[in-house]
Parts: C-alpha cells; sequence; structure tokens
C-alpha cells in the first residue's frame, strides 16, 4: 500500500497573482486548469516539464493556453466538463462564463447584464451537472444558487434556490448521476437538494462553511468549517462519523479547501498558515504554506507537506502593512484538487504565491 505522496515533481508558473481556483481535467486527468486574482485562467500539461532555472526546484510544467477577456475580477472556481471539450468559471466580477478549451475563447456568459436574472454579488463556487454536462450551476455571495440549462439560449436561470441566509461557498453534485445538488453556506448549514422531487435536507453544521468534498458514491460528504476542523457526514441520517483536526492546524478566517484523496484514504487540507501553526514537523520556514493530511478511516494525521513559494519568489514575500512598513507574506495554501483517473498519485496545490506545486507522480 503507498503512502501519502509528499514528492514535489513539477511547479505551474505564470500567474502574476495568487491562485484561487484549481481543478484537473476529466480523467484521464492529463491537465491543469488555474483561475488567479490578475483575472486570467490558464492550462497546463504537468508532465512535459522543462528544468527549472532556481537550483532544487522541481521542474517546470508546461503552459498550454491562457484564457483572458472575460472576467474583469479575479477567478475563483473552475469546473471541466466531462468530454474536456468545455470548461466553465465564475469570478468576483458576479458572471459564469463558459468556455471553449480549443479556441480559448468563451462561448457565453451565463446570465446578463441585468441583475434580475444574474447573481448580484461574487460568484464562489461552480460545477457541471445533468446528463451530458447540460447543467451549470453556481452559487455566491448573493445568498443564492442559480441553474443554468447551457443547451439553452435563454439567459434565465432555470431554477433559483435561495434557502440560504448568508454566501454560498461551496457545491457539490454527485457522480453517480443522482439530480441532488450540494450547497454549503456562511450560515453554517449544508443543504442537500433533490431537484427531481423539490426537497431540501439541511444539515446544521454550527459553523461557516467553506469546502465540501463528495465521496465517489455520494453516501458521505467532507464539509470544512472555520472552527479549524473538517467533518465527514453520512448523507443518509446526517450523523458525523468522524471529525479531523491537529493542534496546529488552524482555519478561522479564510476559505481553506479540503478534499478526499487518494482513492478516499486521506482527507488533505491546506493552510491558512496562522502563528499557531509555526513549528510543526514537516515545515522549513514559517512563511512556507503546508499540507495537511488525515488517515481517512482512524482520523490520525499521516503528513505535513512544505510548500515553498516557487519561481522568482523575492518580490512575492513582502508586502506593505497599513501602517506602510514592510511585513513578511505568509504563502497561504487555500485550493487542492486530487487527480483522479488516470496514472499516478497525484494532487496539486495553490495560493498566494500564485505557483501551483504538484506532488506525487508523473
Amino acid at each position: 500500500m503507498s503512502e501519502f505522496p509528499t514528492r514535489p515533481v513539477a511547479q505551474l508558473v505564470g500567474s502574476n497573482g495568487p491562485i484561487h481556483a484549481l481543478t484537473y481535467s476529466s480523467p484521464p486527468s492529463t491537465y491543469i486548469l488555474t483561475g488567479s486574482s490578475d483575472r486570467s485562467i490558464r492550462l497546463y500539461n504537468p508532465t512535459s516539464t522543462t528544468p527549472s532555472p532556481l537550483p532544487a526546484s522541481p521542474p517546470t510544467g508546461r503552459l498550454i493556453q491562457t484564457y483572458t477577456g472575460a472576467h474583469t475580477y479575479e477567478v475563483l472556481s473552475l469546473s471541466v466538463s466531462s468530454l474536456n471539450d468545455r470548461f466553465a468559471s465564475s469570478g468576483g466580477d458576479r458572471t459564469v462564463f463558459l468556455w471553449d478549451v480549443t479556441t480559448a475563447l468563451p462561448l457565453r456568459r451565463l446570465g446578463s447584464a441585468s441583475t434580475a436574472h444574474s447573481h448580484t454579488g461574487r460568484v464562489n463556487a461552480v460545477l457541471f451537472s445533468g446528463h451530458d454536462d447540460s447543467l451549470v450551476i453556481s452559487g455566491g455571495h448573493d445568498t443564492t444558487v442559480r441553474i443554468w440549462d447551457v443547451k439553452s439560449n435563454s439567459n434565465k436561470p432555470v431554477q433559483v434556490l435561495s434557502d440560504a441566509k448568508d454566501a454560498i461557498t461551496s457545491l457539490a453534485v454527485p457522480k453517480n448521476g443522482n439530480p441532488e445538488v450540494i450547497t454549503g453556506s456562511v450560515d453554517g448549514r449544508v443543504r442537500s437538494y433533490d431537484i427531481r422531487m423539490g426537497r431540501c435536507t439541511t444539515d446544521v453544521i454550527g459553523t461557516p462553511v467553506t469546502s465540501l468534498s463528495l465521496s465517489k458514491d455520494g453516501k458521505t460528504v467532507l464539509v470544512g468549517g472555520l472552527d479549524s476542523k473538517m467533518r465527514l457526514f453520512d448523507r443518509r441520517d446526517g450523523t458525523c462519523l468522524k471529525t479531523y483536526e491537529h493542534p496546529g492546524w488552524k482555519n478561522t478566517e479564510l476559505r481553506v479547501q479540503s478534499c478526499l484523496g487518494g482513492k478516499e484514504r486521506y482527507v488533505v487540507a491546506g493552510d491558512e498558515l496562522t502563528s499557531e501553526a509555526a513549528g510543526v514537523t514537516g515545515t522549513t520556514s514559517q512563511e512556507e504554506g503546508k499540507i495537511w493530511a488525515w488517515d481517512l478511516l482512524t482520523g490520525k494525521l499521516v503528513a505535513t507537506v512544505p510548500v515553498p513559494w516557487g519561481g522568482d519568489a523575492s518580490n512575492k514575500k513582502v508586502t506593505i502593512g497599513r501602517d506602510g512598513k514592510e511585513k513578511a507574506r505568509k504563502n497561504v495554501v487555500s485550493c487542492i484538487a486530487w487527480k483522479e483517473g488516470g496514472f499516478g498519485n497525484q494532487f496539486c496545490v495553490g495560493g498566494t504565491s500564485g505557483v501551483v506545486n504538484v506532488y506525487g507522480e508523473l
């Protein structure tokens, strides 16, 4: 049985700001798509690499395409269709776009310039769903979840879910084809919508929800929250099966994503990098980010992996504070994606540094 993959195999560079969104292409998961605060989306091949000019750094993955000209604010979420011919993006500009992978042009904007049929705040999450990826689902700061029919020419969503009392932070849909939508909200609730039956089931978490990761069979869901804990829930009866935490891991302020990885052997999360977390074994510097991994069944921490700044970090490690003085900047690891299908046990992480670090096997 293989151990948790900790070997850095590639770095994906080119972004001019923090990385907010990461996803692998659909199986065999050959490519990685990134969304950045520089309003751009980039497509990489992590296996086609060139040696890094910096000593002791992993090789650099090949940048295949850059998608620009649509978003006017940061890109916050990405989702790739099952055929890898399209992807959807959402951002801080209240928009959702559908893209053609090959032409690098947006096929359409979902919604209109009028706020009557569009999100009225930043759109934090977007997902493909439905038969042949005929639906795109988006959730945002305006507390709504909107379902769009991408085969229709209408600019209106086919359904709006407005039960949440605060911002929608995360979405999940079952991979078994069931017509369900699961939402996580800052109001501390996870809501499961049975679209066909018109039924909503609400689980009270008690802390703002920042991340959702659904198991392949759809029976359990990993919920991340702002109380420095992740919880695995049985979706049938709402039972909390296991809680994942550690004294050195803190998540109380930022949206730090978590996921199920290694064929659902591990619970993996990024790092908010508070001062309390400094000094934990596995890191070399307080300013470096970290990846944390727990055993799914036992709940024990099995690995912490340092995440270097990467690239030319000299101009990234310092920021100007409100007092006008230079301050050390920390490499917060806020987004994570695990490779599903294809060869190798692999995942990638992104955050403040603007560099995507890839770990595992190529």
